[in-house]
């Protein structure tokens, strides 16, 4: 499976940057041709675009490399970094683009060759709905967060186009100047929320954020199934990558010999594989009672699901 997914995530990768390739070439000529504040926004957009999904690339390839010696948990972390990467320059693409859409206010200049910046805009989004597609797949099969934020980028590519279209028929068509400099903006401030919510999950893998309550619960209703488990605490999960981590402390039955508990928490692995697959799991056994731990870590996380199993 991981030879699968770093196959399907290099493949979105260099379809990505391959996409950006082709527009920013198409948008640099119809920037040239319109003089549109919009399209110059579109076309700032997709060159940052290329930027990022070459970073996808690097981020994607460095998390497919297997754990060493140096990184005893893999590197899946390269994703978010990667994605971290694309939000910086999805910001510096909004800062850039709200400047020169104010400056096009200020100064009265106009656009020019309206059919021409339509055209490019309407084979861009054939084109961009054609990655969305392909980058929608890859992230059904691996939830990739690198991918996922590139997707984001090239879903806020439809609206640009969608808005770089709008500006220039007001603009050229119904005689309302300020609507290039004004779309503009609004594709600024778009870039700019898109930015904000693309940097949550990413850093959420940065900083281990706990899975969902809805998923831990899912976790602990496995474990109060197992009947040798008398109580469970000092939960911890993480995600980083594709790869999930979950380690706990269990209690056991005090008398049981060690060999029979190392069984007990082999079959107790099995159970968790067979529910999360691919989970990396650390489980400390602990005499029923002892509890070593204070504060949150201290809380007995099992009786009410147990009495429910």
């Amino acid at each position: 499976m991981s030879i699968e997914r770093a196959r399907l995530t290099r493949s979105a990768a260099l379809a990505s940057i391959t996409m950006a390739v082709f527009l920013v070439t198409l948008k640099t000529w119809a920037t040239w041709k319109t003089g549109s504040t919009a399209m110059l926004g579109s076309l700032a957009d997709s060159g940052l675009d290329l930027i990022a999904s070459l970073a996808t690339l690097v981020g994607v390839w460095i998390a497919a490399m297997p754990a060493d010696s140096e990184h005893r948990f893999g590197h899946g972390k390269a994703e978010a970094l990667a994605a971290i990467v694309q939000v910086m320059l999805i910001s510096v693409s909004a800062f850039g683009i709200a400047v020169r859409a104010i400056g096009q206010l200020m100064s009265g200049s106009e656009t020019t060759a309206a059919a021409e910046g339509i055209g490019v805009s309407v084979i861009a989004i054939l084109a961009t709905l054609a990655l969305v597609a392909w980058q929608r797949h890859v992230i059904s099969r691996t939830g990739s967060v690198a991918i996922k934020t590139d997707n984001i980028h090239y879903q806020s590519d439809l609206l640009l186009n969608l808005a770089v279209i709008a500006a220039l028929v007001v603009d050229q068509y119904l005689g309302f100047s300020e609507a290039d400099p004004l779309f503009g903006l609004g594709i600024a401030a778009w870039l700019a929320w898109g930015a904000f919510n693309a940097a949550s999950e990413a850093v959420d893998h940065l900083m281990d954020k706990e899975w969902p309550e809805e998923r831990r619960e899912e976790f602990l209703a496995v474990l109060a199934r197992h009947p040798e488990l008398r109580g469970v605490h000092d939960l911890r999960t993480r995600t980083s990558g594709a790869i999930d981590f979950v380690q706990f402390h269990a209690a056991m039955d005090g008398s049981k010999p060690l060999r029979e508990v190392h069984q007990i928490m082999d079959e107790l692995e099995a159970r968790i594989e067979a529910e999360f697959p691919g989970v990396e799991v650390l489980i400390h056994p602990d005499p029923e009672g002892l509890v070593n731990e204070v504060g949150d870590a201290a809380e007995e996380l099992l009786p009410e699901l147990k009495d429910q199993a």
